[in-house]
């Protein structure tokens, strides 16, 4: 697709916005029962599609020329298909973010002020693997009443392009536009659409640390998104042995490939008599390679631990590696985690509930926990019906983003002949200013 090509789709998207913003909230939603009853009956298409991306992503991981976790990403079957389309359902019932009146303020008599929510407009996200992003993103965009346009990773190309294609042929039924969801294949059209910083409102990039920095490297279009997923949990000397194995276990093991899965294990001194041997053990046994500092590895003893080097403390595994290390004081586990963690969720376990009320205050984290696993930061387990992506940015949003996320505001101003004149100067009529 040429760079005029790719102007052309946003073009249509941008209209395609233009439209969606002023359909009634029943529009949008009939569009989402639309895209989920396609899904199932596109169901041998589309899985068709998804079993040739993977028995050419299974060739290039035996070839070393693919991570293993962007190949247990793209699986998908008739199950995981049927839990997208309920997905696509559950975000119909979610409130509608976009025509709200968010504040109302009465400036003078006949002259009323009103702050309204609505669509931001245009979004571009550009992910890597997930055949489930291509769905849970769709609806998010439908939902809130902004035109998407996708890019799928090239080791998902087929099953986008029939995710895609089953969603254009749901919306062929009702008034919104096809053009409200739009996808573009390669590398190129990537860079053409990072150019295009007047028909784009947001990029959303999901995927490795390597792809966002090259996105928010190449465009002047707002970037909302996370580098990389270094999540930590700290096991307190106040904390339940049992319940710190427990969540480490989970927030490791549930998902090794998600962002939100722990990578780093911060062990109080205190704590190391009771948690080390069943947390290592454990560990080992369920195939993860633990590497740990120089004191993790005394205690240790016959558990064989690989010594952990500083890189070990910034690393995002994405697989069945976790780090240990002991700390000496609270002080030292927030300190550790403010420097090398990537402001994604940390944890803390421990019965201490001041010290659980000073790591949730002191840690900079788009999510924060105490005594639970890393691995709840999902738009679905917070309420969202699903997630554009998650967000370590402190401006706009943060964490994973939903439906509000994909929302701004502006200001309507509702007068009755009034000018600026008659409240300046000598004499000026006072505002009221009135909250209402």
């Amino acid at each position: 697709m040429s760079d005029d090509a790719v102007r052309t789709l946003a073009l249509e998207s941008r209209r395609a916005a233009r439209r969606l913003a002023t359909l009634p909230a029943a529009a949008r939603d009939g569009a989402l029962d639309a895209v989920a009853s396609r899904l199932l009956a596109d169901a041998a298409v589309i899985l068709e599609a998804n079993g040739e991306d993977v028995a050419d992503a299974e060739r290039r991981v035996e070839a070393g020329e693919m991570a293993p976790p962007l190949l247990a990403r793209l699986r998908l079957d008739a199950r995981k298909l049927s839990s997208m389309a309920a997905a696509v359902r559950a975000v119909r019932t979610l409130p509608d973010p976009s025509g709200q009146v968010l504040g109302r303020t009465l400036l003078d008599d006949g002259l009323l002020l009103e702050k309204v929510s609505c669509p931001l407009g245009v979004l571009a996200v550009i992910f890597e693997s997930r055949p489930d992003a291509v769905t849970q993103i769709s609806a998010l965009a439908l939902r809130s009443g902004n035109a998407v346009i996708l890019k799928g990773g090239s080791e998902a190309a087929r099953t986008t392009a029939a995710l895609v294609a089953s969603i254009h042929a749901a919306l062929a039924e009702g008034p919104v536009p096809e053009a409200a969801v739009a996808s573009v294949a390669g590398r190129a059209e990537v860079d053409a659409l990072l150019a295009l910083h007047d028909l784009v409102d947001l990029v959303v990039p999901r995927g490795s640390n390597e792809l966002v920095a090259y996105i928010q490297a190449h465009t002047r279009i707002p970037v909302l998104g996370h580098a990389e997923g270094v999540c930590h949990v700290y096991v307190d000397a106040a904390a339940d042995p049992q319940m710190a194995v427990e969540i480490v276990l989970d927030a490791k093991l549930d998902y090794p490939a998600a962002c939100n899965a722990a990578e780093t294990v911060l062990l109080h001194r205190a704590a190391l008599p009771d948690v080390l041997f069943p947390l290592v053990g454990s560990l080992l046994e369920k195939g993860v390679e633990v590497r740990g500092c120089a004191e993790v590895r005394a205690a240790a003893g016959a558990f064989p631990v690989v010594a952990a080097t500083e890189d070990d403390w910034r690393a995002e595994y994405l697989g069945p590696v976790l780090a240990l290390k002991v700390v000496e004081s609270l002080d030292e586990a927030i300190d550790h985690v403010n420097r090398y963690g990537s402001r994604h969720t940390e944890a803390i376990v421990t019965r201490d509930r001041a010290a659980a009320a000073r790591f949730l205050s002191e840690v900079d984290a788009a999510g924060v926990y105490h005594n639970a696993s890393t691995r709840f930061a999902d738009g679905y387990r917070y309420g969202l019906g699903a997630e554009v992506g998650i967000s370590t940015s402190k401006i706009h949003a943060r964490g994973p983003v939903g439906l509000e996320g994909l929302v701004t505001y502006k200001w309507l101003l509702h007068g009755s002949g009034q000018v600026v004149a008659t409240y300046t100067g000598e004499g000026a009529r006072p505002f009221r200013h009135e909250k209402g």
